[in-house]
């Protein structure tokens, strides 16, 4: 039996419902709309929804791949709900978002991946909102270049696709992806005129040298920004938690990556892939 490591003071998160958080909890629930924020049991919910921002699903909330670190949900997902681009679009005007974060569940079930869906999403979002800028946290569509393409093509100003581990670790904890065909995703959107991010998770046994290994991997392709967060795991039925990485360690690595060249990077225990999203905006 794998003994638990216990879980340090500086990850303690102080949860209270505000007003806002009521109203964006009540215009997701309204639309019948998926987040990230609730299916990953994310710690900044509280603060985020208390901002009035939300990290919207699409694509259902069933995911065909089943990566033991994620608390999404693993089967048979339903057919795609051609109504959900306008939605989205409408819950974003509802709650005045000047910037908007949008992922989704891989859909290996479908012949185009959901690529399809994930450009009409953008599209619509763009005509009800036309000054909300889109952020796009996008899965790995089995690397299919025509595929990262449609989605690009749509125009998000930030395209994200989160590389979640080290190299020795890709295999083991995620089910399908692979860390060189996540690493091609990277440098096919860096070329783009989107914005580069991608997001990675400490604690799940890495070592310092192989997170300073990624981090340059990625920065060598154009990406331009970096989110770094703690792994929590979310069952006893997920991988479990090796090490809580202390807080001056996430400043260590800030600082490398910034070193390295990044434009931004979030860097701290309770950092998730859309930790303060809003402010990673390039202004023009």
């Amino acid at each position: 039996m794998t003994q638990r490591v216990k879980k340090p003071d500086w990850l303690k998160v102080n949860f209270s419902a505000s007003g806002r958080y009521t109203e964006t909890k009540r215009i997701v629930d309204q639309h019948c709309l998926h987040t990230i924020c609730t299916s990953g049991r994310c710690p900044n919910i509280g603060e985020c929804w208390s901002k009035g921002t939300a990290t919207f699903m699409i694509a259902g909330d069933i995911c065909t791949r089943s990566c033991k670190f994620c608390n999404t949900q693993t089967g048979k997902p339903l057919p795609l709900n051609p109504e959900e681009p306008f939605a989205v679009a409408e819950s974003i005007a509802l709650m005045n978002l000047t910037h908007a974060v949008v992922t989704s569940v891989d859909r290996d079930d479908l012949p185009d991946l959901g690529a399809a869906h994930w450009a009409s999403t953008i599209i619509a979002i763009k005509q009800r909102n036309p000054n909300t800028t889109i952020e796009v946290l996008i899965p790995d569509f089995q690397g299919r270049e025509e595929l990262i393409q449609q989605v690009v093509a749509a125009n998000p100003e930030i395209v994200s696709h989160n590389m979640e581990t080290v190299r020795r670790l890709t295999p083991i904890v995620r089910s399908a992806a692979s860390y060189d065909k996540s690493l091609s995703v990277l440098q096919q959107v860096a070329t783009s005129p989107s914005q580069c991010k991608t997001g990675i998770m400490l604690g799940l046994g890495e070592t310092p040298s192989e997170v300073e290994e990624l981090i340059a991997d990625v920065r060598s392709l154009g990406c331009s920004i970096l989110t770094i967060g703690q792994y929590l795991q979310p069952t006893h039925r997920h991988y479990p938690v090796a090490e809580y990485i202390h807080p001056d360690q996430f400043k260590y690595y800030k600082e490398f990556a910034l070193k390295q060249g990044f434009d931004v990077v979030e860097s701290a225990p309770l950092v998730r892939s859309s930790y303060h999203a809003e402010k990673h905006i390039k202004q023009k």
